[in-house]
């Protein structure tokens, strides 16, 4: 058995406590120097340095196997809950060859010369939205900016209808805690499920639309998909649309915003930024480094494993990758990973995950923070941030983000 080490105040892995939620680092630093490879109380194995997170994300022994690590923590009973039921078709949840006929539908929405042709677009969105604040002298860079841009992009997309759109620029994202290594109350369930059959209402109303006047769209093509029985079920469908929409603008918000952040508390950065506009597309990984946006994903070993860093990982058993941890691994980046340096080189942060899971909408996403970034730098070069010290996180650990985020010019 594997002997589980904890600090005399309390575990040493404690994701949702204000602390933890306000500042990982120097909790991931005293991971990775004092139990690399951590048993939580939950029984969960959770990897902290650059080489065993990198190893279990792309290692063909670890899979994501949902239904099993989820009843696990839950009980079976749990997979009769919509929230669960709704996730445990998506494709990222699946492993082969679910994972791979899931993926295959929707990767050439995705690909380079796609995502780079909607540059334009972007830039537009993001014009559009800073001529509506401008004159105002203040607003919030998360509610106000970094969400409706990602919101906007993914809408075009999926193509919802623009009449529909205002109630998604005005959602919540309040529901992701189910991606939290701390199991959810029955009251947090409770509300997940209400809003994953509200979603689900309304996407399957998008089905029968875009059914009777199909577009050049993603639904569409995963409507005819599901038409062709043997490429996609209707819970598939259902499920997967759902995964596009919110994984489609919440990395991207959170990378904006906490990108905004890192560079107020760090002011000669900023005035190297806003000098060398040529350094943004470095300075996006940079970002992804510093403050990752995802801060974990989560594999299952699918046979026995021997020695991960000295542990030993008995089959069907649960290993976290703290990819913000990897991100700040001295081992990985030696040259002070704790400063943000937008000039740093090499940079390749593993805050979009690894192996064939490797998030589809990577450069999407940075592309949509290089450009929003780059603009308000550009437009509002006198913003400030009202309170650089104490932002308001989200209390959520695996997408780290901040509730809002006031600021002035």
């Amino acid at each position: 058995m594997n002997e589980q080490v904890q600090p005399a105040g309390g575990p040493m892995f404690n994701p949702l406590s204000p602390d933890f939620i306000r500042d990982p680092y120097p909790h991931y630093e005293r991971l990775r120097t004092v139990d690399p490879v951590h048993v939580t109380p939950f029984g969960q194995f959770v990897t902290s340095r650059h080489a065993e997170v990198s190893l279990v994300m792309r290692d063909k022994r670890f899979g994501k196997d949902f239904v099993e690590r989820t009843t696990r923590r839950y009980g079976p009973a749990i997979m009769n809950e919509p929230v669960f039921r709704n996730l445990s078709h998506t494709m990222l949840q699946a492993d082969p060859p679910d994972h791979t006929r899931l993926r295959g539908l929707v990767v050439k929405a995705f690909t380079a010369r796609r995502v780079e042709d909607m540059r334009p677009r972007i830039q537009e969105i993001v014009d559009q939205t800073l001529n509506a604040m401008i004159d105002r002298g203040r607003m919030d860079l998360i509610g106000d900016f970094a969400f409706r841009l990602p919101v906007t992009i993914i809408c075009d997309m999926l193509g919802i209808p623009e009449e529909h759109r205002e109630a998604f620029h005005k959602g919540s994202s309040d529901g992701v805690r189910i991606l939290d290594p701390v199991p959810m109350t029955p009251d947090e369930i409770k509300q997940s499920n209400a809003r994953n059959l509200m979603a689900q209402m309304y996407f399957q109303q998008l089905f029968e639309l875009r059914r009777r006047n199909p577009g050049d769209d993603l639904t569409t093509q995963l409507v005819l998909a599901e038409e062709d029985g043997n490429k996609l079920t209707n819970e598939e469908l259902t499920a997967n649309i759902m995964l596009l929409f919110v994984a489609g603008h919440e990395t991207t918000v959170n990378l904006i915003g906490n990108g905004l952040l890192a560079l107020h508390r760090n002011p000669d950065q900023l005035a190297l930024l806003k000098a060398r506009p040529e350094l943004m597309v470095g300075a996006i990984e940079e970002f992804l480094r510093y403050d990752s946006s995802v801060q974990m994903t989560g594999r299952v070993a699918l046979e026995d494993i021997d020695d991960l860093a000295g542990k030993r990982i008995p089959k069907g058993e649960t290993v976290l990758c703290l990819l913000g941890s990897a991100n700040r691994d001295p081992a990985a980046y030696p040259d002070r990973p704790d400063r943000l340096d937008v000039t740093r080189q090499n940079v390749k942060p593993l805050s979009f995950g690894g192996g064939i899971h490797f998030c589809l909408g990577a450069q999407l996403a940075r592309i949509e923070a290089e450009i929003a970034i780059a603009t308000l730098l550009r437009r509002l070069p006198d913003l400030r941030i009202d309170d650089v010290a104490n932002p308001e996180w989200r209390p959520t650990f695996v997408l780290r983000g901040l509730k809002r985020l006031p600021a002035s010019w």
